[in-house]
């Protein structure tokens, strides 16, 4: 599964990642906060599922779930 990443400015200079499916739109549950562009068409592999990279926990799980996945409020970085 390839995924665009998208990030937001959290407090005390931290940040978190969004996930979606490569081109789709952000979901608009998400779309009233500030999102930048991080990465397109980052590859996910669909057995692995690592997004460690950008701090996001099981992505095809969440995405499997929501239709998106995030960086936990644990896990900012």
């Amino acid at each position: 599964m390839r995924v665009d990443i998208y990030y937001r400015d959290e407090a005390a200079g931290k940040h978190t990642y969004l996930a979606v499916p490569e081109g789709k739109t952000i979901p608009e549950e998400a779309t009233s906060t500030d999102w930048h562009v991080e990465a397109h068409k980052v590859e996910i592999d669909d057995n692995n599922g690592d997004l460690s990279r950008y701090h996001i926990a099981d992505p095809i799980a969440q995405i499997g779930a929501k239709g998106y996945a995030i960086t936990s409020v644990a896990a900012q970085c």
